[in-house]
């Protein structure tokens, strides 16, 4: 029989979920603050107060060692949307409320994940942008620290972008992620959501949706070492000062040289994301047939994102402005990809 770890810091509530699946799960129980003791099963069910935050931390870094293909249903309250936003960057594929029902539940561990909740209907889109923004806090925070990413957390949030930009589109995206303030994270959102919105476009199935979101969530984390006085200057770089922030592709191989579930396609994306096709970029110079198409299809996200970003020196461009200078840029992007990217900025984002 299929064996169900639940996770609560009550035995009654887990007895309750195992009345609910008996007869078709082997259910155990672990309590919330003996879980380093064991390791997460395929299929899990949590039901914590998500308002503690040691054993949420604790929780986090737990459900990072989860299989790949791992299921994570976390029990929430109805009708409290923050829970469900939590929930989500701690690591769950999926949310169900009380009182839990049987059918509902295994219909959610046992399903694929496209089958799933669309995460875009449970959670709003701002909230959807807070979920980024906290997941890359924490990677930033893990950066600077030398500590291990939370990788589970910053692909459940590229899986929330990835239903947001399909349900919505870039323009309410990008709408939302300019209120945030924070430079580095806005850009990092506005990358993302386009690198995602492109991909869509392509035609790309949701895997290398999720590809281009994770890579555009990390393909600036090498700046989380670079000095913040440079990284938030309030307006354009000194030379000096640019030479130090053209370091952050090669620290980001640093930071995420750790973490060994990272695929290699990846890791090529943060550090060649600034090579261009006629050797002008960095930091290796490469040229044409030595860029992948997927770093091909980030940079020009990459500098699109750029020139959308809201800065305390400069107003944001329209869609249409900066899509010309992406095509201004001839030879050193992909002139394929250039035209192709035209689809993206089709309805016009002010």
């Amino acid at each position: 029989m299929t064996k169900l770890l639940i996770v609560s810091d009550s035995a009654e509530l887990a007895a309750d979920i195992t009345g609910q699946v008996a007869g078709f799960l082997d259910t155990h129980h672990v309590h919330s603050a003996e879980i380093a003791e064991t390791a997460p099963d395929d299929y899990v069910i949590v039901d914590i107060d998500l308002a503690d935050g040691d054993t949420v931390a604790t929780l986090r870094h737990w459900l990072g060692r989860r299989p790949v293909d791992g299921k994570v249903v976390f029990i929430v309250e109805p009708r409290i949307r923050r829970q469900a936003v939590q929930a989500f960057a701690i690591g769950a594929t999926d949310v169900m409320s009380r009182p839990v029902d049987a059918s509902a539940l295994l219909a959610k561990l046992f399903t694929g994940r496209e089958a799933s909740v669309d995460v875009s209907t449970a959670i709003p889109d701002a909230d959807a942008v807070l979920i980024g923004v906290g997941a890359l806090q924490d990677a930033f925070e893990a950066a600077c620290a030398g500590a291990p990413l939370d990788l589970p957390s910053i692909e459940g949030a590229g899986d929330v972008i990835v239903s947001h930009i399909k349900l919505d589109g870039l323009a309410h995206w990008i709408g939302n992620v300019r209120k945030h303030h924070g430079q580095t994270y806005q850009h990092c959102l506005l990358v993302t959501g386009v690198a995602v919105s492109f991909g869509q476009k392509l035609g790309f199935g949701e895997s290398d949706q999720r590809r281009l979101a994770l890579a555009g969530l990390l393909h600036d984390i090498g700046k989380a070492r670079i000095p913040i006085a440079i990284l938030e200057k309030p307006g354009p770089l000194s030379e000096d000062e640019m030479s130090v922030m053209r370091q952050h592709p090669t620290l980001g191989i640093e930071v995420l040289r750790p973490v060994r579930t990272l695929p290699p396609l990846l890791r090529d994306i943060v550090l060649h994301h600034h090579e261009y096709l006629d050797g002008s970029g960095y930091p290796d110079g490469l040229r044409s047939a030595e860029i992948s198409d997927l770093v091909r299809i980030t940079t020009i996200a990459d500098v699109f994102g750029a020139l959308m970003e809201r800065r305390a020196y400069k107003p944001p461009l329209s869609s249409e402005a900066a899509y010309d200078i992406v095509k201004g840029m001839g030879p050193k992007l992909d002139r394929d990809l250039v035209r192709e990217f035209a689809r993206v900025v089709g309805q016009p984002i002010r």
